[in-house]
């Protein structure tokens, strides 16, 4: 995985449930779990676990191909809980450099599906920031890296 962008998920536990799930950006980290990941029944993933994190990871990759070259912002959701959905918001201003600050919103996991979470992501309209966690970078070494880090996911298999 690429070195230079300070952005990871990673399964800390591969027996899946509670506490198994890391997110770290720059020095700022969060545990979370993989609960909704085993409760999505999509047909869109099968293969167990690493399969469906890899996806998750998929889909923010598209969403950021999406801002490459005309700019925008997206929304990356990494942890699912009844009460609220904690997202990454990634920021281009230019199509080219990227601002990634992670964050909550109240909309609740239980309506969102990881495997299919881009219908909900227009909605988060009450982003609230972690302070201290966020990192600038390339768009483009951001979306490779996020990349290599699904393939990693992956490869944790179920």
């Amino acid at each position: 995985m690429a070195t230079n962008v300070a952005l990871c998920f990673e399964r800390v536990r591969t027996k899946g449930d509670h506490g198994d799930l890391r997110l770290r950006i720059g020095a700022y980290k969060h545990t979370c779990d993989s609960y909704y990941f085993g409760l999505d029944d999509s047909p869109v993933v099968p293969g167990g676990l690493g399969a469906r994190l890899a996806r998750l990871l998929e889909q923010w990759a598209t969403q950021l191909e999406g801002l490459s070259g005309a700019g925008g912002t997206a929304y990356l959701p990494y942890d699912f809980s009844d009460q609220c959905t904690a997202w990454l918001r990634v920021t281009s201003h230019d199509g080219e450099t990227a601002e990634v600050q992670a964050g909550w919103s109240l909309i609740e996991a239980w309506g969102i599906e990881p495997s299919n979470y881009r219908a909900t992501a227009p909605e988060v309209t009450d982003f609230d920031p972690i302070t201290g966690a966020r990192i600038a970078c390339s768009l483009d070494d951001l979306t490779a890296h996020i990349t290599a880090n699904a393939s990693t996911l992956k490869a944790t298999g179920p």
